[in-house]
């Protein structure tokens, strides 16, 4: 389940009335949500007597999903001290998580969340296994996923068909309207919850292109994660997703990914085909009161550009930092409908117009829509700043192994074309990042900092973090105590600097 508490979040673990079914011939099964059968479960007009034939009807469908971890475990520093165990080298633990899912189509594909079936830091997922209401266990094959809507869809077979359910249309949603959610909350198993929708395409500021979510007042709680939210015709109209909570637990403000957003993504993952998403290149922040009040514009309307990515498809197109842009493709950029969504669902390489306030004055630039990088890629490639801490997906950089966290103090990162830019150097050049140095070590002590790009070891030119761990290894198998690195610090000259290993 994901939480979100102000304007942070942290993982905690479309379209029309289409069915799904695929490679099924018609009329094998009929879906637990065939409008058909869903007639006379819930009245038409007012809120329904119960739930219970409702759920009876879609449950067999909703399955829990848990995965099987093998995870990384730091040495202790202890441990080569005193012969305990782990001086040998890194150790690993075993771990389980536990999520929701349902099933679309008779043959067995199931939705969840991306981030149910992904592993915790630099652990890899063993297995995946999906467990049926009856309890029935099937190993599931991951088909696909896309870690930036946060979908997934997997694959189990038996010889019968399974049950499974359709989705809707969540555009029609409208706040007011009845849901129910069905999921496995805390590992308990089937649990129904019911509520209503409480706001739709709702903006929870964590940013990306698929920060648009129905919200609901419906109790959801770590391990409802990717599961449905029903309408009261019985459609998936949304996928649970993610919770407000300053406490951890429901305070009765839920996420749903639309089904409108979900489904065409989906259908793409179960037939094994890429998601490509538009991309400007540029750092963006909403429009508040303030800083409309400082432009001497509308409230609420448009995004103010923080920062352009040089060589980018919006540097190409001349757009600044300081610009607000107020329409893409004749679209209006809200707080609903945001800039990154609207680029997200352009087609990259299509032409489009890009209307803005610059210097008080509007504009229109065209631009080439460029493709949007993997999240991995915008982790490694983001806006570097050397006075942030190093985020966790930089500072894990490349060097798996700890060799060089743990003999030189310093953790790097591969020098991007795009990192070298922000940091001042010249094109071409080659060497690794420093994300972040331990104060206590040689390499704090002699200055070494964030941002520090590090272009030899030992007068050998480097070009990954994997040349560096090598470096290391190769300097302690000569029995040498430290090692030369020559160091480019943005402003100042190359400069040769021996740091002693530990």
């Amino acid at each position: 389940m994901r939480y979100a508490y102000g304007v942070t979040s942290a993982l905690l673990l479309g379209g029309a009335m289409v069915s799904l079914v695929t490679g099924v011939p018609a009329g094998a099964q009929v879906a637990q949500n065939d409008a058909s059968e869903m007639r006379d479960v819930v009245p038409r007009a007012g809120a329904p007597a119960s739930f219970a034939d409702l759920t009876d009807q879609l449950a067999p469908a909703v399955v829990n999903i848990s995965t099987r971890q093998r995870l990384k475990v730091p040495n202790n520093p202890l441990a080569q001290l005193f012969g305990m165990p782990g001086a040998d080298g890194p150790q690993t633990r075993e771990a389980q998580s536990l999520g929701s899912g349902f099933i679309i189509t008779a043959d067995g594909y199931v939705v969840t969340n991306n981030h149910v079936i992904t592993a915790e830091g630099q652990g890899q997922v063993e297995s995946i296994t999906v467990t049926m209401p009856d309890g029935s266990e099937y190993p599931a094959e991951l088909i696909g996923r896309d870690a930036a809507s946060d979908l997934a869809v997997l694959k189990i077979a038996r010889s019968k068909p399974f049950p499974f359910v359709k989705f809707g249309d969540s555009s029609r949603a409208r706040v007011g309207d009845w849901i129910i959610a069905i999921g496995n909350p805390f590992g308990l198993g089937g649990t129904v919850t019911s509520g209503i929708v409480s706001a739709v395409y709702r903006n929870t500021g964590s940013g990306g292109a698929y920060d648009r979510y129905i919200q609901t007042d419906a109790s959801i709680n770590r391990g409802n994660s990717g599961g449905p939210m029903f309408d009261m015709q019985g459609q998936v109209i949304g996928i649970n997703n993610a919770i407000f909570s300053p406490s951890g637990g429901s305070v009765g403000i839920g996420f749903a990914i639309p089904a409108e957003i979900a489904q065409p993504i989906v259908q793409k993952l179960m037939k094994g085909q890429a998601i490509e998403r538009g991309y400007l290149g540029i750092r963006i922040q909403p429009v508040n009161e303030d800083l409309a009040a400082s432009l001497g514009i509308a409230h609420n309307r448009g995004e103010f550009v923080q920062a352009v990515e040089p060589g980018g498809a919006a540097d190409k197109a001349g757009l600044q930092a300081g610009d607000v842009v107020l329409k893409v493709n004749g679209k209006d950029v809200t707080p609903d409908q945001t800039l990154s969504y609207l680029v997200a669902n352009i087609t990259p390489g299509s032409r489009i117009a890009i209307d803005l306030i610059r210097d008080g004055r509007p504009r229109t630039v065209t631009a080439v829509v460029s493709k949007r990088p993997s999240e991995e890629e915008l982790a490694r490639q983001q806006m570097f700043d050397p006075d942030t801490a190093p985020p966790g997906d930089d500072s894990r950089g490349a060097d798996s192994s700890g060799v060089v966290e743990k003999s030189l103090g310093i953790q790097v990162i591969p020098l991007t074309p795009q990192i070298a830019r922000q940091l001042g150097m010249p094109e071409g050049t080659q060497g690794v990042v420093i994300a972040g140095v331990d104060p206590s070590s040689d390499a704090g002590a002699k200055g070494l900092q964030r941002g520090d790009i590090i272009l030899t070891a030992n007068y050998k030119p480097l070009t990954s973090p994997a040349d560096l761990q090598q470096a290391v290894t190769a300097a302690k198998s000569a029995k040498r105590e430290a090692l030369l690195l020559r160091v480019q610090r943005r402003g100042g000259p190359a400069t040769y600097l021996p740091i002693r290993l530990r």
